[in-house]
């Protein structure tokens, strides 16, 4: 109840008067039944326009700080987030990518909408980085359709550093599901899982008409950090599988050697 108040009285209208939002193919979100909507991530208010938009609610997942504060703006910030439908998760340990594994596989079984980000953190840029495969593992295992998602200008809305975004109109733009059905029992194998994260970046990249770099954002985030250009070694044709061994469901360590600045093959040929 509480987020039906939040998105339609007491945030949605407002954010709907800042932005005034257009989409285009919202028509390829289900209308019932558990989705994966797999979006690019430039700014933070990505995870409040994305809702607005969509009939149904949209459930994120939120680091358990949020939930923790103490006084009273903590508790005011921990009644928004899960006013906007924000799942807690403990993110810290060895066991984090496994708790918000299971957490976005409870969402999908309960047949809500799971909205997850494949970069895994904004991009630093505004150019899409190489996804993570936890998004691929969640669409084995729940069997759910993904739902590409693009988002469009909100980081000239809002900026890393800005807190307070600008007003101005920003867009959604969705693309038709993969069905990765194919896969189906194969969600151990770090090739098969490699294989999906990249089919769906490049399907948001399709939506987006992104700069594409193959590192991790996490990494290029660091590079930045330390006055080095992200692209180190540009030559990579498209995203390939990291030569270190993980366990299924963690990511490998964000040192990928490979770099580009193309855009990643198209996986159907």
């Amino acid at each position: 109840m509480f987020y039906w108040i939040m998105k339609q009285v007491l945030v949605g209208p407002w954010l709907r008067l800042a932005f005034r939002p257009w989409t285009r193919g919202v028509e390829h979100v289900p209308d019932t039944g558990g989705a994966i909507l797999a979006s690019n991530h430039l700014a933070v208010i990505d995870s409040f326009v994305l809702p607005i938009v969509l009939e149904r609610q949209v459930k994120f997942l939120g680091k358990s700080d949020y939930f923790t504060g103490r006084g009273l703006k903590g508790r005011l910030v921990a009644g928004f987030m899960r006013g906007v439908g924000t799942i807690p998760v403990d993110r810290s340990g060895g066991k984090a990518s496994e708790a918000a594994l299971r957490t976005g596989l409870r969402v999908l079984d309960e047949g809500d909408l799971f909205g997850i980000y494949p970069e895994g953190t904004r991009s630093p840029d505004g150019r899409l980085y190489r996804g993570k495969t936890g998004v691929a593992r969640l669409a084995l295992e729940s069997g759910s359709p993904v739902v590409p998602v693009a988002m469009v200008g909100t980081d000239v809305a809002q900026p890393l550093g800005r807190v307070v975004p600008k007003p101005r109109q920003i867009g959604v733009v969705f693309g038709e599901p993969l069905d990765f059905s194919r896969y189906r029992g194969m969600e151990s194998d770090r090739f098969v899982l490699r294989a999906v994260a990249d089919e769906i970046m490049y399907a948001i990249l399709r939506l987006s008409e992104q700069e594409y770099v193959d590192v991790y954002a996490a990494t290029a985030k660091v590079r930045l950090a330390q006055g080095l250009p992200v692209d180190a070694t540009p030559g990579a044709s498209r995203p390939a599988v990291e030569p270190e061994t993980f366990a299924a469901g963690e990511e490998p360590g964000a040192t990928g050697p490979q770099t580009s600045r193309t855009r990643p093959q198209d996986p159907t040929g």
